[in-house]
């Protein structure tokens, strides 16, 4: 039997901004490969430290098996190695399954297991959920925790003992919930177990969350502006907590404030800072909706602003 320690060694997700590539389409709407390669060696090149591919920013609940398999094999073949894939798995636990089996045989190095469509489950069903694609493929399983899929400290201690899951994502911002869980977890299940950040825009929260012992996050923005996206991490690290202000009030903040302000924006609205750096991604699929035209200008202000700061610290 695999440990799930051994299990998070293998996969290997080194210190720095975990990319979530976002999905490109054709003016057909088909997925277009070759623009989502070139997207995903930019990231790379640029010093991604992992490529999760097809989860919340890739548009996974608007992809096809087909076309989410497609992708994940794609990116697999353009990282080649150098950092590990992560991919999506979702829905509920059939497909789910079937999508983490879809993610095995197209190269992927893990899974980040996304909420079940819709229901909202009890403890002992998530938990039976989570274990049924744990055992579904060899792969390590990254849960995601947001929305309806919200677990108690005593719940992460058992996925933390179930083989093959070796980390939870948080996105539903409780620190309250995560200390306790990190504690838990730290007393009843001794090891590495992984913790990530995955609030959107996870920057902005990512102080506080250190400090409760979740160091690794995922990063929008490394998007369309990885250097800025790497000039905050570096800060973190190195505790340069002067850069690290500077750069959220000049830009996370102004960024965050004008996220919020439709709805998908934390998709569409990263899509629309890609195209504004040069690539042409495309649109979003429905249900999601494009910015405004008034909130991509707004954006390409604050891009234009990060930069700037950039230079101011040279």
């Amino acid at each position: 039997m695999t440990s799930s320690a051994d299990l998070a060694h293998r996969l290997g997700i080194p210190s720095g901004p975990l990319f979530f590539p976002v999905t490109p389409y054709g003016p057909d709407g088909s997925v277009d490969l070759g623009v989502y390669r070139a997207h995903v060696r930019q990231g790379v090149d640029a010093g991604a430290a992992a490529v999760f591919a097809c989860c919340g920013t890739g548009e996974f609940h608007a992809l096809t098996p087909e076309e989410f398999q497609d992708c994940v094999r794609a990116a697999v073949a353009e990282t080649a190695g150098r950092v590990p894939v992560v991919a999506g798995a979702g829905y509920g636990t059939a497909l789910a399954v079937r999508y983490a089996r879809l993610a095995a045989a197209a190269g992927a190095d893990g899974l980040l297991a996304l909420p079940p469509y819709l229901v909202v489950a009890g403890q002992a069903g998530l938990l039976r959920h989570y274990r049924e694609v744990a055992a579904a493929t060899p792969l390590p399983v990254i849960v995601y925790q947001r929305d309806n899929a919200v677990f108690t400290p005593e719940t992460v201690v058992e996925l933390a003992r179930t083989e093959g899951i070796i980390g939870l994502k948080d996105g539903l911002g409780d620190l309250d919930l995560v200390q306790r869980t990190v504690s838990a977890v730290r007393t009843e299940v001794p090891g590495d177990f992984l913790y990530f950040n995955g609030l959107p825009t996870a920057e902005q929260t990512q102080l506080a969350y250190r400090a409760v012992g979740v160091p690794l996050y995922s990063s929008a923005v490394f998007c369309f502006a990885p250097e800025v996206a790497l000039a905050f991490h570096r800060a973190l690290v190195e505790g340069d907590r002067a850069t690290a202000d500077r750069l959220l009030d000049g830009f996370y903040r102004p960024f965050v404030e004008l996220r919020a302000r439709g709805r998908g924006y934390a998709v569409s609205l990263v899509k629309a800072g890609v195209r504004l750096r040069g690539l042409d991604v495309g649109e979003v699929r429905p249900p999601l909706h494009e910015p405004d035209e008034d909130h991509v200008k707004q954006l390409a202000q604050i891009i234009e602003r990060g930069y700037a700061l950039l230079e101011e610290a040279q």
